[in-house]
C-alpha cells in the first residue's frame, strides 16, 4: 500500500477519523430517518459556525465554484450590476461566472498579496450604485485574508447585499452573518471544515432569500436555490438525490468544530499559522503575502536563494508531506501551505520535520531543528494552553 502522506495543501485538508468513519458507513435512503436527522443537525451547525441565527443554510452536491455561481445566480439579476472585491485568483472567477450568465460587474482589483482597501470600496460605492458587492475573504492563491469586517461595516446600513466567499475561511476564521451585516457566506466542504471534497454549502439572510423569491426566474434549475429549500426545510422531501454518505460526514465535522467551540478553533488556527510561519523564516523562506494580509489558515512562501521549486515540494512529497505550486504569476516562485480544519500540532511538527529533512537533501545550509524550535516556542506557549490540539 502507498504510504499515507499529510496533506498540507490549501484543500482538501486532513481528514479527521471520525469522519473517515462516518463517511465509510453503509449508504442509507436519502430519505430515511436517520438521514433526515443528520443532515438537519448538519444545516443547524453551519448557521452556528457562520453565526447566523436567522437565514437558511444550504447543503448541496458540488464544491466552492458551484456555491459562488449560486450565490451569484440567487441574489443578482439582469440588469443589475454587482461589484467584485478581488484579492486575486478566485475573485477573478466570481467576473468569470457573472460573464457566463451574462451578468454586469465592476471589479476592484487588489494587487497580489494584498486585499482591497476598505476606503477604495467607499468610494467606489460613492461613484456606483450596485445591487451586490463580493469579496473572497481568503484568497487561496496569493494567500491574503481580506478585512470583511471592514467592508461589513461600510455596507451595513447601505443597500447593496454582502457575499462572502468563505471557501478558505470559514470555520477557520470568524465571520459573524448577524452582528457584521453578511447576506450570503459561501463555502465548501474541504477546507476549514476538514471534510472530503463534494459539498457547496451556503447560508443565506432573511433578505437575500427574500430577494431571491422576488426574482420571478433565473437561468439555472439546480442552482436555484428555491428548488432547493424545501429540502432544507425537511430533507424527507425529494428534488435531486444528495450525496448520502458526504452530508453524513459533514454532520460529523460539523460536530467537531462545535465539540472544540468557535472561539478556541480561530485562536488554533491562528496559533498555527504563526508557529509555521515562525518555522519558515527561522529557515530562510520569506512570504509573498503582505504582513497586514496574512491569512491564519494559508501560507504563501517565497524561496531562498539556492532552493528551487520543483526539486524541493518533490522531495517534500517523498517525504510524506503534500504542499501546492504557485498560481497565476507567482508559479515557480513559492509554495502554498495550507494550515486549516482539524490540524493538530503533531500533525505541524511533523509537517516541519520534513521541511528540514527536505532542505538537507537538497544541500541547503541552515541550523539543524531551527524551524522547530521557532515554531515550539509558539505551540506550546503557557500564555495559550487554552487552545486546543485537535
Amino acid at each position: 500500500m502507498q504510504r499515507e502522506k499529510l496533506l498540507m495543501i490549501p484543500g482538501p485538508t486532513p481528514v479527521h477519523p471520525r469522519i473517515v468513519q462516518t463517511l465509510s458507513l453503509p449508504t442509507v435512503s436519502h430519505v430515511s430517518p436517520v438521514m433526515v436527522s443528520e443532515m438537519k443537525e448538519g444545516l443547524a451547525n453551519l448557521k452556528k459556525i457562520a453565526f447566523c441565527e436567522r437565514g437558511e443554510p444550504f447543503v448541496i452536491a458540488g464544491a466552492g465554484t458551484l456555491a459562488m455561481e449560486m450565490a451569484l445566480l440567487n441574489t443578482v439579476e439582469k440588469g443589475e450590476r454587482f461589484l467584485v472585491l478581488s484579492q486575486g485568483y478566485f475573485g477573478q472567477r466570481m467576473v468569470q461566472i457573472s460573464q457566463s450568465f451574462g451578468l454586469d460587474c465592476d471589479v476592484i482589483q487588489s494587487s497580489w498579496g494584498e486585499a482591497v482597501r476598505p476606503e477604495e470600496l467607499e468610494k467606489k460605492l460613492s461613484e456606483e450604485k450596485y445591487t451586490a458587492v463580493v469579496s473572497t475573504h481568503v484568497d487561496t492563491a496569493t494567500g491574503a485574508c481580506a478585512p470583511v469586517k471592514d467592508y461589513a461595516r461600510i455596507l451595513k446600513e447601505k443597500p447593496p447585499f454582502f457575499i462572502v466567499d468563505g471557501v478558505c475561511a470559514t470555520g477557520g476564521i470568524e465571520e459573524r452573518m448577524d452582528d457584521w451585516g453578511i447576506d450570503v457566506i459561501l463555502t465548501a466542504a474541504q477546507k476549514c471544515l476538514g471534510v472530503p471534497p463534494g459539498l457547496a454549502l451556503l447560508v443565506l439572510s432573511e433578505a437575500a432569500m427574500k430577494k431571491r423569491k422576488r426574482m420571478k426566474s433565473i437561468p439555472a434549475y439546480y442552482s436555484d436555490l428555491l428548488n432547493w429549500l424545501p429540502i432544507m426545510k425537511d430533507p424527507s422531501k425529494y428534488f435531486s438525490t444528495p450525496c448520502v454518505n458526504e452530508i453524513r460526514a459533514f454532520t460529523e465535522g460539523t460536530r467537531i468544530v462545535m465539540e472544540e467551540g468557535l472561539t478556541r478553533r480561530f485562536q488554533r488556527h491562528n496559533q498555527v499559522a504563526r508557529a509555521l510561519r515562525a518555522a519558515l523564516e527561522a529557515l530562510g523562506f520569506s512570504f509573498f503575502t503582505r504582513k497586514p494580509f496574512l491569512a491564519d489558515t494559508l501560507t504563501v512562501a517565497s524561496y531562498p536563494q539556492g532552493v528551487e521549486d520543483k526539486p524541493f515540494r518533490s522531495t517534500l512529497n517523498q517525504n510524506g508531506i503534500v504542499v501546492a505550486g504557485g498560481l497565476g504569476e507567482t508559479a515557480g516562485k513559492v509554495f502554498r501551505m495550507g494550515h486549516m480544519g482539524n490540524l493538530s500540532f503533531s500533525q505541524v511538527y511533523f509537517a516541519l520535520e520534513g521541511v528540514e529533512k527536505t532542505l538537507t537533501t537538497l544541500g541547503y545550509s541552515f541550523k539543524p531543528q531551527a524551524g522547530i524550535v521557532a515554531a515550539s516556542k509558539i505551540l506550546e506557549n503557557s500564555d495559550e494552553q487554552g487552545v486546543s490540539h485537535v
